[in-house]
């Protein structure tokens, strides 16, 4: 299916490993000593010779093909289309870990819109000098237009992607924040269709939590935030057409869902109401599960060159008459100059400490972060505020001298575009590489859902960096992407 293009240009952040530490292994605690709760399945991949494992690859890569599940990288000359790499085997997470992650990641998405309802509102954080003004009212995500837009339930981030990874101590540690439009939910429910395919053994022998039911969940927590007053709400999902790179993403959602996929042409505002063309005549939307940046959804109060969005939208999503997820404005929570500050956020919010740590991050426009960052460049992590994709990065310990060099012109120039973090060691898993298992680095993305509750569907998005050495799990740069499983 050709005209299906998908990117996971997601979790754009990487942390460099000094060779001296040693990575947390998710499977093993000490080769070939199982973790407890991968006992079961060490012994099931001890079994399996190689032909089986190269033959079950194979089917699962003709299984992508079959379903359409392909990438773009934008600015690619050689082709327009490359395959999601799959690791057959998968990321294995014990129940009371899960469980543990899961309350760390509800009490950040909580703090979260707490915060973008503040800074839309009485601003009282900034007041208090909890984050800094202008690193809000100056972000290039803050929408002064959302000022004093009261939201159903308060909530401006339906669906987040929080991006998690493990230090070499084991700990989960919350690399970015994703409050736009984070997409990759449809790899983790396809990579569990194909397990389920090519393994069925496994998933006898393990009791493997479900994620299955993600759709039916999401439109649950789509339909529990409608306008006030609309009791059986129409929920559509707004494509910027199948051109996009996550396109198939997109169809997918609204087909799981059984909800209609439009785009912008296919949707007008009357009397403030948003209304779909249809055989029938024009169908009231109550509910837009949006795929389109802020700048693209309303040509009228944004860019007036859009030919994406839905002229009024804003209009009428003031007036209360629609419902947007996520809510517009909400890139300036996700912004890499507001990641420092979460922690802050949560306890000045909720009055609690943060179970699940920051990765410590220098921010340079601090005189004391840039002097320190500037004398161990060598060490560090450096990275745009606005980069994605793995672009506009440095990995300190293996960049070379003149590019260090470069990045020092680029970091004086401007010291206020980067953040810094010290180098820590992303935990490995067992990947099937070549003929072989071998430790490769991953990282993490549950979905974290509000609407009436704050829900999470039990696993989560694996990236993991197939090529050896590699800390970049994002695909357009040789990652590929794993099943996740809870062990119940």
């Amino acid at each position: 299916m050709a005209w299906i293009l998908v990117s996971l240009g997601i979790a754009d952040q990487a942390i460099a490993t000094l060779d001296v530490m040693q990575p947390y292994d998710e499977m093993y605690l000490a080769h070939p000593t199982p973790h407890l709760h991968c006992e079961r399945y060490c012994q099931w991949l001890g079994a399996q010779t190689v032909e089986r494992l190269r033959q079950e690859r194979a089917e699962a890569d003709a299984l992508f093909h079959r379903v359409g599940i392909t990438f773009a990288v934008y600015g690619e000359d050689q082709g327009t289309e490359r395959l999601i790499p799959f690791d057959i085997v998968p990321r294995i997470i014990a129940a009371q870990e899960w469980a543990r992650l899961a309350a760390g990641l509800k009490q950040r998405v909580r703090a979260l819109n707490l915060f973008i309802g503040d800074i839309y509102g009485q601003q009282d954080i900034l007041k208090a000098g909890v984050v800094p003004a202008e690193e809000v009212l100056c972000n290039a995500q803050y929408r002064p237009e959302m000022q004093g837009v009261a939201v159903p339930s308060g909530i401006y981030a339906h669906i987040a992607g929080i991006d998690v990874i493990r230090d070499d101590a084991g700990d989960f540690r919350v690399l970015e924040d994703n409050l736009r439009v984070p997409s990759g939910v449809s790899y983790m429910l396809e990579n569990r269709k194909v397990m389920m395919r090519l393994f069925p053994e496994l998933f006898t022998a393990h009791a493997v939590a479900p994620v299955e039911h993600y759709p039916d969940v999401l439109l649950n927590n789509l339909r529990s935030v409608a306008p006030v007053g609309v009791s059986d709400p129409t929920v559509v999902v707004l494509t910027p057409g199948a051109f996009n790179s996550a396109y198939f993403e997109h169809a997918f959602l609204a087909q799981q869902m059984g909800v209609e996929l439009v785009e912008g042409q296919d949707l007008f505002v009357r009397d403030q109401l948003v209304y779909m063309r249809t055989t029938r005549g024009p169908q009231r939307v109550d509910v837009i599960y949006r795929r389109i940046d802020d700048d693209f959804i309303d040509p009228l109060a944004f860019r007036p060159d859009s030919t994406l969005g839905v002229p009024g939208l804003l209009s009428a999503y003031r007036a209360g008459r629609v419902t947007i997820a996520n809510a517009l404005g909400t890139g300036v929570a996700d912004d890499k100059s507001i990641y420092p500050y979460v922690p802050d956020m949560i306890r000045f919010y909720l009055g609690e400490a943060p179970l699940i740590d920051n990765v410590q991050t220098f921010v340079l426009r601090r005189p004391e972060d840039l002097k320190y960052t500037l004398a161990h460049l060598e060490q560090l992590v450096v990275k745009e505020v606005h980069g994605a994709g793995g672009y506009g990065m440095l990995i300190g310990p293996k960049a070379t001298r003149a590019e260090i060099e470069h990045f020092r012109a680029l970091i004086k120039a401007n010291p206020s575009n980067y953040i810094a973090q010290p180098t820590l060691a992303l935990s490995t898993s067992p990947t099937f590489v070549e003929d072989r298992t071998a430790p490769r680095h991953i990282d993490l993305r549950p979905f974290v859902l509000s609407g009436r509750d704050i829900t999470i569907v039990p696993g989560g998005l694996t990236r993991v960096a197939l090529r050896e050495g590699s800390l970049v799990v994002n695909s357009s740069q040789g990652g590929g992407t794993k099943d996740t499983w809870v062990l119940d």
